[in-house]
């Protein structure tokens, strides 16, 4: 495994996150503790989840990926070699405030992350998006608050606009306020505009880490989704389909799949090599329903590709040329 610093900090983390949604949804809680183990034997400390996940499957009161991972460190008493990552936003009880980035959400927020995590600090908070009926003041405060109690060491934003992004770090500079030292935006080789628009040079110019999720766009870039093979068993099979089946998507595949074979490598590893390669980005998170899926991953550390390696795959997704 290597290792990059998050941002302009001195924190170290390896050059793959392990997403960690699916845990108490599509993977069970021992088939969790698997993946997280082959995680950590593999050199991996970054842990990134949210107390939502996975509220929105059916029985799942949220919180359940955090549970399962605080179990998981309590068991192999590892909680000192973890940088653990949670977010705070999302609707976790009844009630007006019982989502949102108001200084009320996130302390009982915080508290209840903390209890199932089983831990009295979290290494990286994130706001998980926007909340536009909290000033963001009030939110920076919050946190800042929390980074002077102890609770939280480094915070970090997630799903925001560069305008935003921006704002949020003028009114740190402002306040003197603990500012976001990352970001985790949607971003990869066939979903850039969103990041590279407007975000790609605000993160440069201020020195933020950058975990992109999302890093195979749902599984597209696997190669498991072709136009001449029937499209896999999986509810999101056709939400996919519908979103990235194009021409042009299909001739980027070949040519992963062809630079891939010139490294021994899968569509995946060069999948993620892309964003690994590029220097202002961090971490970016992959999530696994089994160990072999979580294995395919890592073998893309240390993984770089070259200029022109790059530069082909730059002008086949570019999306200034998407029209």
């Amino acid at each position: 495994m290597e290792y990059r610093n998050l941002g302009r900090t001195g924190l170290k983390v390896s050059e793959i996150c392990l997403g960690t949604m699916q845990f108490g949804w599509t993977a069970d809680e021992q088939t969790s503790f698997k993946i997280l183990d082959a995680f950590y034997e593999a050199g991996g400390n970054f842990i990134d989840t949210a107390d939502v996940y996975s509220r929105w499957a059916e029985g799942n009161p949220g919180g359940v990926s955090e549970t399962i991972i605080g179990k998981w460190m309590k068991d192999r008493r590892n909680r000192q070699d973890i940088v653990l990552a949670t977010k705070v936003r999302g609707r976790m009880w009844e009630g007006p405030n019982g989502e949102g980035l108001s200084r009320h959400h996130i302390m009982r927020a915080v508290e209840d992350s903390l209890r199932r995590l089983q831990t009295d600090y979290i290494d990286l908070y994130q706001v998980h998006a926007p909340d536009w009926s909290t000033p963001i003041e009030e939110t920076l405060r919050a946190l800042d608050d929390l980074v002077h109690q102890g609770k939280v060491l480094y915070i970090g934003a997630s799903n925001y606009p560069a305008w935003l992004l921006m704002k949020s770090l003028w009114v740190s500079d402002v306040r003197n306020l603990v500012r976001f030292d990352s970001l985790q935006p949607h971003y990869n080789l066939v979903h850039r505009a969103e990041f590279e628009r407007e975000l790609m040079h605000v993160v440069q110019e201020y020195g933020i880490g950058v975990i992109p999720y999302s890093p195979l766009a749902a599984g597209f870039l696997t190669g498991k989704y072709r136009p001449d093979k029937p499209l896999p068993d999986s509810a999101r099979a056709e939400r996919i389909k519908q979103r990235y089946f194009t021409d042009r998507n299909f001739k980027l595949l070949d040519k992963m799949e062809e630079i891939g074979k010139n490294h021994g490598k899968t569509i995946a590893q060069v999948a993620l090599a892309w964003l690994l390669t590029k220097p202002y980005i961090t971490a970016p998170i992959i999530g696994a329903n089994t160990v072999e899926q979580l294995q395919e991953n890592l073998g893309a550390v240390g993984f770089r590709l070259s200029d022109e390696e790059m530069q082909i795959l730059d002008e086949l997704s570019d999306w200034r040329n998407s029209g």
